[in-house]
């Protein structure tokens, strides 16, 4: 019997959110982001800022430029993070079998469900009227035998959409759209497929398996299967994150390695106590570079799981020191990934006393907690002022 599964989406969730709590704000073009006058991005754009060409991860400035009558607010993640939490719990009362797959979004399996919700349209239908009594935002949502084609389903129809793909019509669904809406085609991928004349998914299903993996390796089996709408992940319910990280846009660009290097060391400790307050450990750590002319770089080190921030910090500058910096920063990060449970001991493997290395996170970890984030930061990055030379 195949599976229902639904792909549930809200809609422009953080800029959704500070319009609903603020009614001046309905109607109104919304960017949620950075300070329009910086150099950040935007997290979220309002459907009515969409018109004017602005959407998420465009740099703010050209968002301003785009729209320079739009209303700009600030993250305020905690407030997000809330109402997640509430989205999730009217999710929860359908089925166990939630995947949460970021702050806005999440896979529902609601297989044999039928005789307590009905069936998967039936499902999707009384979730969006939930969501919208309850909570006052709208959610896109698809249905589908499998998670790939669900998801994309739910793209379709935004906002408020409601789109259900029957079992067996998946390849015909697919067909007409670009191949650009399929998982794992990225910016090289997309340019072999059109110089293969392949534009839409339906003529990359008619290309034959061993040709795609010829072309594209062991993925283009992956993209033969997704184009005919065959997806046999299952919805995992309280799911691991694959990663963990943190980056930083610069107000100015940066050649300054003591500069970059600092930058890396706090982030490599906010990562660290991520880790640590979730309970793992990380095997590969990433390091992330945009430079000025918006050219992303990144470089991976893998080694022994570890959720010390000075072990993730020395793997990161190791791999920055072995780039040579043609031009100046822009933004820096760095991710842990590889993720799976810690253990004891783990933590000294530069070497030292394992159990004084452990007490000192966990020592750090208590005082941020009750201090906040800024109150304990290793002395390598605390910049002290200049001393102003004694008169005369």
């Amino acid at each position: 019997m195949p599976r229902t599964v639904l792909h549930v989406d809200m809609d422009a969730f953080y800029a959704s959110v500070e319009q609903r709590d603020r009614p001046e704000l309905r109607g109104r073009p919304v960017v949620v982001g950075a300070d329009p006058r910086g150099r950040g991005v935007v997290s979220a754009a309002s459907y009515e800022v969409r018109f004017y060409g602005v959407h998420s991860a465009m740099p703010i400035g050209r968002a301003a430029r785009l729209c320079p009558h739009a209303v700009f607010l600030p993250v305020d993640m905690d407030k997000y993070a809330a109402v997640s939490r509430q989205v999730m719990a009217v999710l929860a009362a359908f089925t166990p079998l939630l995947e949460p797959v970021s702050i806005d979004e999440a896979f529902l399996d609601v297989t044999g469900t039928e005789t307590l919700s009905g069936d998967g349209p039936t499902v999707a239908a009384t979730i969006k009227a939930r969501i919208a009594k309850e909570l006052a935002l709208t959610a896109s949502v698809g249905v589908a035998a499998n998670k790939f084609v669900a998801k994309v389903a739910s793209d379709l129809r935004k906002p408020d959409g409601l789109v259900v793909v029957p079992a067996g019509a998946e390849a015909d669904f697919l067909a007409p759209l670009p191949v650009s809406r399929l998982w794992g085609v990225g910016k090289v991928t997309g340019q072999g497929l059109e110089e293969m004349g392949i534009t839409t998914i339906g003529q990359l299903a008619t290309v034959p398996v061993g040709y795609l993996e010829a072309r594209f390796g062991p993925g283009g089996r992956g993209l033969h299967d997704l184009a005919h709408g065959r997806d046999d992940r299952e919805v995992e319910p309280f799911a691991p994150p694959k990663s963990m990280g943190a980056e930083e846009t610069f107000g100015r660009d940066h050649r300054d390695l003591d500069r970059l290097g600092a930058t890396l060391r706090e982030q490599a400790e906010r990562v660290a106590r991520e880790l640590r307050e979730s309970g793992y450990a990380a095997r590969c750590v990433t390091l992330k570079l945009r430079f000025a002319d918006f050219s992303t770089l990144t470089r991976r080190h893998t080694d022994d799981p570890t959720q010390d921030g000075l072990a993730i910090y020395r793997r990161a500058r190791a791999l920055l020191d072995r780039i040579p910096l043609s031009q100046a920063v822009r933004l820096i990060g760095l991710s842990a990934s590889g993720l799976g449970p810690a253990a004891a001991g783990q933590l000294p493997l530069l070497g030292g006393d394992p159990t004084r290395r452990e007490r000192l996170a966990q020592a750090m970890d208590r005082v941020t907690a009750r201090w906040g984030e800024g109150s304990l930061r290793p002395a390598s990055v605390v910049r002290t002022p200049r001393r102003r030379p004694p008169a005369d």
